[in-house]
């Protein structure tokens, strides 16, 4: 083994998670469709297990029930004592927990993939929350590779005040995987063929890491997209949108946005700019599910991450 390389330990656990969010329904449907045949899932010497997250919402085609479910996964959610006036996806989150955690444990799966829809123009999105992990770098960049030419961007959600707690963030690897546009309710074919190929390739990654043979994987660098901040609608003193997203910017996600570049317009007719002194990468540009979050896009700027070469320390 040359210093260059990290010996990691083979994935012996994954889950793949739909119906989070109710009513993104690509991530429902193959998560469904898995339950029945999981075939194409299946990796020899791996434990995939397909599961539906939030059984309730998905029935009423619905973000959720009482709360975001994928906001509520911190410790002091997960040690509330069970009682039926907790909310209902608090009572999930710590259900899931017992499943397929603890978080932080030993015990705990080593990867989650969260299936995910947005309305925004996003492509294919792969969402990392640490900057710093290598196996998840290398399991990004082989995607990417796998994917190209479509397109797949890497969101980095890396940020101390606009992390939250996710519910992959049980796994020792969490993924978030977060494809569109798609309205909320509605399927794609073309969507639901891109997230079944990012399934694919990264469990054909997986698999050839844990192989016994399996090759070693060199230093890689892919470009990711860090948050920076979220951008609200300008309202009025009754708090309610004044102005809406500009046609420039709309379905421009990962795009260059420049401090001269119009972001809303007022109904009658005002540009509002970005304004700043710098040029930023818009994302979730004009997101359904973000209106209550009162969040019209984020802003992100493009950085390089390196990683370095991997083995599993079976070999």
């Amino acid at each position: 083994m040359t210093s260059c390389h990290v010996a990691e330990d083979p994935i012996k656990k994954v889950a793949i998670f739909g119906g989070t969010h109710g009513n993104e329904l690509t991530g429902v449907f193959l998560v469904k469709h898995w339950l029945e045949n999981s075939t194409e899932i299946q990796r020899t010497g791996l434990e995939v297990k397909p599961f539906i997250t939030n059984p309730r919402a998905v029935k009423k085609c619905t973000r959720y029930i009482d709360c975001d479910l994928n906001r509520v996964f911190d410790p002091e959610n997960l040690g509330k004592k069970k009682s039926e006036d907790l909310p209902y996806e608090v009572r999930k989150a710590q259900e899931i927990n017992h499943l397929f955690g603890p978080k932080d444990s030993e015990d705990s799966y080593d990867i989650i993939f969260d299936l995910h829809n947005t309305t925004s123009n996003m492509g294919c999105t792969l969402i990392l929350e640490d900057s710093r992990n290598d196996f998840l770098i290398q399991m990004f960049h082989y995607i990417k590779t796998s994917l190209a030419p479509l397109a797949c961007y890497v969101y980095l959600i890396e940020h101390p005040s606009l992390k939250y707690a996710t519910t992959r963030s049980i796994a020792k690897y969490p993924v978030g995987i977060e494809v569109g546009p798609q309205p909320q309710g509605v399927l794609r074919a073309d969507i639901l063929d891109q997230m079944r190929k990012m399934i694919k390739h990264a469990l054909d990654f997986i698999h050839n890491f844990n192989e016994v043979t399996g090759k070693e994987f060199p230093p890689c660098a892919i470009e990711v997209y860090k948050i920076m901040e979220k951008v609200d609608y300008p309202r009025n003193e009754s708090g309610e949108i004044a102005a809406i997203i500009h046609p420039k910017l709309q379905d421009q996600d990962w795009k260059p946005l420049h401090p001269e570049d119009p972001v809303f317009l007022t109904l009658d007719g005002k540009t509002i700019s970005l304004g700043g002194d710098q040029t930023v990468y818009p994302v979730f540009v004009n997101e359904a599910a973000y209106y209550e979050k009162k969040e019209a896009f984020a802003k992100t700027t493009k950085l390089t991450l390196n990683a370095k070469g991997i083995r599993s320390s079976l070999h």
